[in-house]
């Protein structure tokens, strides 16, 4: 027997918070897999049986297939009601193919209970909400899964759209000629007569013959994604399977289709969006947002569109602290502004959470290649081809070669003689198997800090000072001791819901006079209230660990008063106050 081994030693605990020994999840989830749309579900369900007292769920409406778009909201009912607590909104798989968003939110939720003993979960629990849509667009998803694709197709909804605009929908979409269950690339050798040249270290890859006065060419032309001119318009694949976008139609800085594509008619005129506003408009408390798409590792923020012009510079310094912990916390990873850094978003979802309703919001773009190749994109594949030499030895070495469908021969109706090949499509734009567990667990805890920045109220001091006459001043110091304001500053300058109030009260007590401190110093510097001096109002709210000085003068035979602060995006707080 070995002396230092102890039964104790072999107690498993409950709980997984990321250490590998001694700990068991309470509902087992592989993380080395991505799951249709009915097995998200089933795992909810899981969850949900296993903690019922902290996840419970509800139906807020239909896709355009009829699938469901079900949120399940996790918080701790016991410690108060979820509308008192700060809320935040956490949502995946917006556009079909960007399918591993789906994923991070089912792993937010299972962290979450998982762990409800840790004290750094349990105070999220104990005094926040979560909302979790893990499928905006339920019905990509499951045609990603479910039908022939690239890693890019079933990007937006399925509604039948006419993306050619020649009068008939959806009638030339790419077709899976070799029944492989994926859309790749043709090829056709052509030789002396091509633009493109095998590469000599891969022949898997073609490079592009550069023009030359010597009048050399290509063995090859590339023909594009597999599929024929299914219309008889002389173009193959130019209107695929539906065509609009749920992350175009939303109302801040929205464009119609001639320059936004995928936009739709008007704002929120897919189903799927309105059942999302509907729910969202109905939770005042909201105070963060996380929406998650892929690829490309980057934490994104508005403006999405550079005609909107800056966002409020108080709520910036929000943003960057956020954005600049998720840069460490998130490998290879970019804190970016979407149109400045990217390109130009007009009717974007989380640029509408900050835009629209004044809440701090992220887009995170999940996997980049730099993940896999463990080195920054400028260092990768700087000669023709090298990017793709790079990819496929990796393939080759971590996958088996199995995310590369080798080039065959094909007997094609309009180009004859062709070669089919190309990447799977679960390859490229979400990460091989054995590093998904990795890019959720990352992600959904950056989001879980994102939460913990949340606006968290106290009362600092609360002092009685008599001024003589029956009349005493009382002084209360209120504190936001988190990073996100009670109210954004945005918030604030459009008037979106409501302002902060800070009370007075209690039996027997008259409030003569109240208002705000502007002199830490000097106590009678202050704003004086016009009206209502035992209730002020505050529009801009309690500033990132911010502070708020008040001052009460009151008479009357009360021995005591209640002071109290009160707002949209955090628990109320009180004290009492003796007289």
């Amino acid at each position: 027997m070995i002396p230092f081994l102890t039964a104790a030693a072999l107690v498993l605990q409950g709980g997984f918070p990321g250490t590998p020994v001694g700990s068991r999840p309470k509902v087992e989830i592989p993380w080395n897999r991505l799951y249709d749309e009915p097995e998200i579900h089933a795992h909810f369900e899981r969850l949900e049986k296993a903690f019922p007292d902290l996840l419970r769920h509800e139906d807020i409406g239909k896709s355009v297939e009829g699938r469901v778009m079900r949120v399940y909201t996790l918080s701790d009912r016991s410690t108060g009601p979820d509308a008192d607590k700060p809320a935040m909104w956490i949502d995946g798989n917006v556009h079909g193919n960007e399918v591993q968003g789906g994923e991070t939110v089912l792993y937010t939720a299972w962290y979450l209970c998982e762990n409800r003993a840790e004290p750094k979960v349990k105070e999220l629990l104990d005094g926040s909400v979560f909302h979790l849509l893990p499928l905006v667009n339920p019905d990509g998803r499951a045609h990603w899964f479910q039908m022939a694709h690239d890693s890019s197709s079933s990007r937006t909804g399925v509604l039948p759209t006419d993306d050619d605009r020649d009068g008939r929908l959806d009638e030339d979409p790419p077709n899976d000629l070799d029944g492989d269950g994926h859309i790749t690339q043709m090829r056709k050798f052509v030789p002396g007569r091509g633009t493109h040249r095998q590469d000599p270290d891969d022949p898997r890859v073609l490079v592009p013959v550069p023009a030359n006065d010597e009048g050399r060419r290509g063995d090859w032309v590339m023909l594009g994604e597999e599929g024929i001119d299914d219309d008889g318009d002389g173009s193959v694949n130019e209107d695929e399977v539906g065509g609009y976008d749920m992350n175009r139609s939303w109302p801040s800085m929205w464009e119609p289709e001639h320059v936004q594509g995928g936009a739709g008619p008007y704002p929120l005129c897919w189903p799927e969006t309105r059942a999302i506003a509907r729910y969202v408009l109905a939770q005042p408390n909201l105070a963060a947002l996380q929406s998650y798409h892929n690829a490309g590792g980057m934490i994104l923020r508005g403006p999405g569109a550079e005609p909107f012009g800056e966002y409020e510079r108080e709520d910036v310094r929000v943003f960057d602290e956020i954005g600049r912990t998720g840069e460490k916390m998130l490998p290879f990873y970019r804190y970016m502004v979407i149109w400045k850094d990217l390109y130009t978003v007009w009717g974007g979802f989380a640029t509408w959470g900050y835009e629209g309703l004044g809440v701090i919001s992220f887009t995170n773009e999940l996997w980049n290649s730099e993940q896999l190749t463990g080195k920054p994109r400028e260092g990768q594949g700087g000669s023709p081809g090298g990017f793709q030499r790079e990819r496929l030895a990796l393939d080759d070495k971590l996958l088996l070669g199995a995310g590369f469908v080798d080039w065959h021969p094909y007997e094609h109706p309009l180009y004859g003689a062709i070669e089919i090949g190309g990447f799977r499509k679960d390859t490229g734009r979400v990460p091989p198997s054995f590093m998904i567990e990795e890019m959720i667990a990352r992600n959904a805890l950056f989001a879980l800090e994102h939460a913990r920045n949340m606006p968290l109220v106290k009362i600092e001091t609360a002092e009685v000072t008599d001024l003589g006459g029956g009349v005493k001043a009382i002084d209360v110091l209120f504190k936001n001791i988190h990073a996100i304001p009670t109210r954004t500053a945005r918030a604030a300058s459009q008037k979106i819901g409501t302002p902060d109030v800070f009370t007075c009260e209690g039996p027997g007590l008259t409030v003569l006079a109240g208002g705000f401190r502007t002199d830490r110093w000097r106590p009678e510097e202050m704003e004086i209230a016009e009206h209502e001096p035992a209730r002020l109002l505050r529009e801009r709210g309690i500033g990132s660990r911010g502070e708020v000085r008040v001052r009460w003068l009151v008479t009357g035979p009360a021995t005591s008063a209640v002071v109290r602060w009160s707002g949209e995006k955090a628990r109320d707080v009180e004290e009492t106050v003796r007289l």
